[in-house]
């Protein structure tokens, strides 16, 4: 049986380091400077993580999408939490983006039943 998160995140790590092994310094700035701006600062790290998920599905980015639910995950937030962020980020996105919302949403339903 698959494992969409375990699927999802060795071929993200996998690509990661190859394309960080062949690139340019620009591309490996450009994932240092994605990592920093992640950590705390003067928003905790889960504030971050929820501006990221709504910024990813208002740009339709499913696996920008998958990372930031991962991390929120990590950081213990709600599902009551994650869905109002969800619906900030279908308002301000508009209808085009309900199909990254069932997926945002099953892939949470996912990540609630296989990390317990």
């Amino acid at each position: 049986m698959s494992n969409p998160i375990s699927e999802f995140n060795d071929y993200r790590s996998r690509m990661n380091k190859q394309l960080l092994e062949g690139g340019s310094n620009t591309l490996k700035r450009i994932f240092s400077l994605d990592k920093q701006a992640f950590q705390e600062g003067a928003l905790d790290v889960a504030t971050k993580e929820l501006l990221g998920l709504v910024a990813s599905t208002v740009l339709r980015c499913d696996d920008c999408v998958k990372y930031h639910l991962e991390k929120c995950y990590q950081e213990k937030l709600s599902k009551k939490v994650i869905m109002e962020a969800l619906e900030i980020a279908t308002l301000v996105g508009g209808t085009i983006v309900i199909p990254h919302l069932r997926r945002a949403y099953e892939y949470w339903e996912t990540l609630e039943s296989t990390k317990k």
